[in-house]
């Protein structure tokens, strides 16, 4: 157990040296890789959503690959395609970027909603299919997302139904001024990923994967989950609440959140800690509260408020 804590941190520290600053940010990206679900990074551009994505890929040693999304990107530039080979007089498969372990989807809100649907369905199945042949894509496959809050000049936004694929939505924000003097100096002489060094390999990240989902959650935080986000779909303010998909994630990030924590066992505080990351995504506000001007972050924490969390004991 000692040993798994001592990776976790050193996972921790070495993206932290390619990202300074945003500690609370690479801690809920690496629970939501740890419990296997897809991430959107959703901010203002040259906040280093790229480097984040790239620096967790080098710790991990993962197949990594990156793709501008535009208007003229494929499906099948994400997929594959058969293509007609002379010598053989057979078609063969071409692989498409998709074919990796993390998968960095830059600007996903720049592409045709074909081309969204064409990702979002690899990250629904785990698999593609091209004239009529399926292949699984690497394992452990993981997605990460980014799009660009401000700015609609040429962007196609996300349908909530694909919204909800993702596990979390994260956003970096500007670093602090103590950071980013940091970031300057640093930046000056050496590329900060240089420094990141692998602390294990995609079949390390799978068996993290695997010890996150026996972390045991008792039945009084599975009724709270549900209580939570019954709340959200009652809510006079909420046109939609979360869906049973969201009900999952919550409990999975949680999961993943306590075994960060060095724990075998969801507490509520886990719960409470990643319950905007994993619905704020999931909700949308009703007229009345977008022209009162009611912000998700505020519902979400006044469900939080009206639902009593129940009073389980640290076991440590």
């Amino acid at each position: 157990m000692r040993e798994a804590l001592q990776t976790r941190e050193a996972v921790l520290g070495e993206v932290a040296r390619a990202v300074v600053g945003k500690d609370e940010v690479i801690a809920r990206m690496f629970a939501a890789m740890l419990a296997g679900g897809h991430i959107l990074l959703e901010d203002r551009p040259g906040v280093g959503k790229t480097t984040l994505s790239a620096a967790f890929a080098r710790v991990f040693a993962l197949d990594y690959r990156r793709m501008q999304f535009t208007p003229d990107v494929l499906p099948s530039d994400v997929v594959g395609f058969s293509m007609y080979e002379k010598e053989s007089g057979r078609f063969v498969y071409r692989e498409g970027s998709v074919m990796c372990n993390l998968f960095l989807a830059d600007e996903i809100n720049r592409t045709s909603s074909r081309t969204q649907s064409a990702l979002l369905e690899v990250m629904e199945e785990g698999r593609v299919t091209v004239d009529g042949v399926t292949r699984e894509v690497p394992k452990p496959f993981l997605v990460i997302a980014t799009q660009n809050p401000s700015g609609s000049a040429g962007t196609q936004l996300l349908p909530e139904s694909q919204l909800d694929r993702f596990m979390v939505r994260l956003s970096m924000g500007y670093p602090d001024k103590k950071s980013e003097v940091r970031l300057l100096k640093e930046r000056s002489y050496t590329n900060p990923l240089e420094l990141v060094e692998t602390v294990t390999d995609a079949e390390g990240l799978a068996e993290m994967q695997r010890a996150v989902s026996l972390v045991s959650v008792q039945e009084e935080l599975y009724e709270y989950v549900v209580r939570l986000v019954t709340t959200t779909r009652e809510h006079e303010l909420i046109e939609s609440g979360v869906s049973p998909r969201g009900s999952l994630a919550l409990v999975g990030m949680a999961k993943a959140w306590a075994y960060l924590k060095g724990r075998d066992y969801v507490l509520p505080s886990d719960i409470r800690t990643v319950f905007d990351s994993v619905c704020g995504h999931r909700i949308r506000l009703s007229a009345r509260a977008r022209a009162a001007g009611v912000s998700t972050a505020e519902l979400l924490k006044e469900v939080q408020k009206s639902i009593p969390a129940p009073k389980l004991v640290d076991r440590r």
